[in-house]
């Protein structure tokens, strides 16, 4: 991917987005059919102070946010990507850390993709915190038209 280009989107999502800018989320690396996203470790995202553990929908948040990068890397700009419909299976506790998440797009058509993501942490790319199967409208801007 040109590097301008990823520097553009990467700002976009860290930057332009106010949810991703409050939770401090960032792109890592993207390429066509892929996107890593990371998100810094603060004390107003543990959901169990008991246990303690991340809050879950810190963690699912993530998995969306990077499966709607992973999709939107295979297609053009002004095109938009909503989601549609998200299952997330919590495997373990998420560690008082940053984390990590990883999409790869399974299939992209001209109006819905589906994508696969994984959360983890730093190092622990086969002891996933959550994975999740997100499925995404597309909706494609054609001839100028938004």
């Amino acid at each position: 991917m040109d590097p301008e280009l990823f520097d553009a989107i990467g700002r976009f999502f860290a930057e332009e987005i106010p949810f991703n800018r409050f939770l401090g989320m960032r792109l890592d690396a993207m390429e066509p059919g892929f996107a890593r996203l990371s998100l810094p470790f603060r004390g107003e995202l543990v959901g169990d102070p008991i246990r303690p553990a991340l809050h879950g929908g810190v963690i699912a948040t993530l998995l969306d946010t990077c499966g709607g990068a992973a999709l939107w890397s295979q297609l053009t700009m002004g095109d938009r990507v909503s989601t549609v419909d998200i299952r997330v299976d919590y495997l373990r506790p998420g560690r008082l850390e940053g984390l990590i998440a990883e999409g790869r797009v399974r299939r992209v058509g001209n109006r819905m993709g589906v994508v696969a993501v994984a959360a983890f942490h730093e190092g622990g790319e086969h002891e996933p915190v959550a994975e999740a199967r997100a499925v995404y409208n597309i909706r494609r801007v054609r001839d100028g038209a938004r």
